[in-house]
C-alpha cells in the first residue's frame, strides 16, 4: 500500500492512482467515479464551510456521497479485472474510508487544473 503511516495521502500516490484509472477502456464506469469524486469533494467542502449548527443538516448527504464514491472505486476495480486490465490502483487506495474520499478531492483538484 502506498498510504503513508498516518493514513493520509499523497500528492503523488493520487497522480498515480488518477493516472492509472484514466487508462481504462471502461469510459462510463470512469465517468461514473469522476461525478461521484466531484459530488462527494464539493459537499465535503460545503460541510467544511458550513456554521456549526449547519453541519448537521449536512451529515447525511456528506455520508451518502461519501460511500457512493467508495461504491465506484470497488466497481470499476472490479470490471477492470474482469476486463483483464490493470486494478492493482485498488490495492494501493486501500480501505481507509478518509484516505479513499481524501482520493475523491484530489480527484476534483487533477481535473481542475487540467481543464484550463
Amino acid at each position: 500500500m502506498l498510504i503513508s503511516k498516518n493514513n493520509k495521502m499523497t500528492h503523488e500516490t493520487a497522480k498515480k492512482i488518477y493516472n492509472q484509472i484514466n487508462q481504462t477502456k471502461l469510459f462510463l464506469l470512469k465517468k461514473d467515479l469522476i461525478n461521484y469524486a466531484v459530488e462527494y469533494s464539493r459537499i465535503r467542502v460545503e460541510w467544511y464551510l458550513a456554521a456549526d449548527e449547519d453541519k448537521a443538516a449536512l451529515e447525511d448527504t456528506r455520508s451518502r456521497k461519501h460511500n457512493a464514491f467508495i461504491d465506484a472505486c470497488n466497481i470499476i476495480s472490479r470490471e477492470m479485472l474482469k476486463h483483464n486490465e490493470d486494478a492493482s490502483w485498488r490495492i494501493d487506495l486501500g480501505n481507509y474510508r478518509i484516505v479513499i474520499c481524501d482520493f475523491a478531492c484530489y480527484v476534483h483538484c487533477f481535473l481542475g487544473l487540467s481543464s484550463r
